[in-house]
């Protein structure tokens, strides 16, 4: 396992699991020697190393103020990868698991009120957002939906807020209703959204006239890419500039893939675009973005990709690595 930036790899054991709604588990993880936990933000995440092999990433949705465990929240997939299923049905009160965290790509930002998305699961990160806000007395919103009320986590503890939050079942009033709430642009309002893709790229779409910067997104799986032709593609060379190594990236491989045939050990874990472990700087070249993560504005700069799907436009790209 690798670990990055000030996230930390620790091996904490499951104290409790407990049913938030249909399909719905929190999984409570402890220090094995009572220890502080590591602070961590609203918006952030962690990397569950599951039996198997397996790697995970699910939020932090518990209270930031408490260092004596983190919660997390696991729906299980029927059509998922496996990752949801060693949750539901392996993992115990007393199971030791290696954690790696928290990261946060999805911050709260400030700003004169606050909007906030959730479709199903995707209520997990945005639970310690809300709490944040309403402590600070900004103005907010939570618009909340899902399939079916019963499968909906979290009902109970979101029910303190009142008015703020709007539980919307699509089996009793159908899709939310974005356009009312994104139809026109709000200033100095910023726009939060987890949940599935339809739901995000419904989102994105009616904000693309909103400020820049005005909406973040969550995603839990990568977003549909553009198919791209492997024969169409060249090959290039990818720069290591601190590991002091040049590999070619041949056509169809990323540059991770490059890297570990090469033999270098670089940190990843999603190999999806979605986490951000594999985050790397570009100090010279032009990449080949093909990440979940990072925004419009953000790709538009050239100065950092995901290693993991990304790839280079040209002969050679030079990453601070």
């Amino acid at each position: 396992m690798h670990v990055t930036h000030d996230e930390r790899q620790l091996r904490l054991r499951a104290t409790g699991l407990t049913w938030e709604a249909e399909g719905v588990i929190s999984l409570s993880l402890r220090p094995l020697d009572g220890e502080l936990l590591p602070a961590w933000a609203p918006g952030a995440h962690l990397d569950l190393h599951l039996p198997g092999g397996l790697v995970r990433q699910y939020s932090l949705c518990g209270d930031p103020a408490d260092r004596s465990a983190w919660r997390v929240a696991v729906l299980r997939e029927q059509a998922g990868r496996g990752g949801s299923a060693i949750v539901h049905d392996q993992l115990r009160p007393g199971t030791v698991l290696d954690v790696v965290g928290p990261r946060n790509n999805f911050e709260l930002r400030e700003a004169e009120s606050h909007l906030f998305i959730a479709g199903g699961i995707g209520i997990t990160p945005l639970l310690a957002m809300v709490a944040e806000v309403e402590a600070s007395r900004r103005p907010w919103q939570l618009l909340y939906g899902g399939r079916t009320r019963a499968g909906m986590a979290f009902l109970g503890e979101l029910a303190r807020y009142g008015d703020h939050v709007l539980v919307h079942p699509q089996d009793e009033y159908g899709l939310l209703d974005l356009d009312a709430v994104l139809g026109e642009p709000t200033a100095g309002r910023h726009v939060y959204c987890c949940g599935p893709e339809p739901l995000l790229s419904a989102v994105e779409d009616r904000c693309r006239n909103w400020a820049p910067g005005s909406l973040q997104v969550e995603r839990f799986a990568a977003k549909p890419q553009a198919p791209h032709d492997p024969t169409a593609e060249q090959a290039f060379e990818a720069v290591f500039e601190q590991s002091g190594v040049t590999v070619t990236v041949a056509p169809g491989q990323s540059i991770l893939q490059a890297a570990e045939a090469a033999g270098l050990d670089l940190p990843n874990s999603c190999r999806e675009g979605i986490c951000g472990t594999c985050e790397a700087a570009v100090l010279e070249g032009r990449p080949d973005h093909r990440d979940s993560l990072l925004t419009e504005d953000e790709r538009a700069a050239d100065d950092t990709m995901m290693i993991c799907v990304g790839r280079a436009f040209g002969d050679r790209i030079v990453l601070d690595v």
